[in-house]
């Protein structure tokens, strides 16, 4: 009687673990998604971009940009390469509350575009609302709706100045030619610098 009692207790503490485990491991896939469109839409990485969302999702930047998923890379690439000559999306805080297969996450992001010419960077601040589902096993958005909380243009002329460049820094680029992208990567590894 007691071995059985035992047993139950076990048996329900390791479903609870087992519960929490499956919410963290959601959690992070969730995130890995988020991360992982930035770092696709950074690098003009079209396949990436394109598997962050389910086969019919949708992105809303705006009323000037809703975009089916197949075609939101093609979007994203040709508006940043219009206006800016890198760019970065730096995602902050993250909320995500997880019901079965559906997901709400609300992450704020920093955009910073490095505009034509290297004289001026625009900074966009604000949040992304993401649906997500997971479908087959996989975390994928299915609606993205962008907020902009607040938008200034900032001075980036010390980037062609002589004690900027003195550092060597490595530059990104907007291709698999990035050097996020080597395996292993490497101090042999081909880069650009400033």
């Amino acid at each position: 009687m007691r071995g059985d009692h035992a047993m139950e207790g076990l048996e329900e503490r390791l479903e609870a673990i087992e519960s929490q485990m499956r919410y963290l491991m959601d959690r992070q896939e969730i995130e890995d998604v988020i991360h992982g469109l930035a770092r696709a839409t950074d690098r003009f990485d079209v396949e990436m971009m394109t598997d962050c969302f389910t086969e019919d999702g949708f992105d809303d930047h705006g009323t000037w940009a809703q975009t089916p998923a197949h075609e939101f890379a093609q979007w994203a690439n040709r508006t940043h390469s219009g206006g800016s000559v890198l760019s970065l999306h730096n995602i902050c805080t993250h909320g995500c509350e997880i019901d079965g297969d559906v997901a709400h996450a609300e992450s704020y992001v920093m955009g910073a575009m490095l505009d034509k010419g290297g004289e001026t960077c625009r900074i966009l601040n604000g949040r992304y609302l993401d649906r997500l589902e997971r479908r087959e096993g996989r975390w994928a958005i299915a609606l993205r709706r962008c907020t902009v909380d607040v938008v200034f243009k900032a001075d980036a002329s010390i980037m062609a100045s002589d004690a900027f460049r003195a550092f060597g820094m490595i530059k990104s680029s907007r291709d698999k030619l990035d050097p996020g992208y080597a395996r292993p990567l490497t101090m042999d590894t081909p880069v650009e610098r400033w």
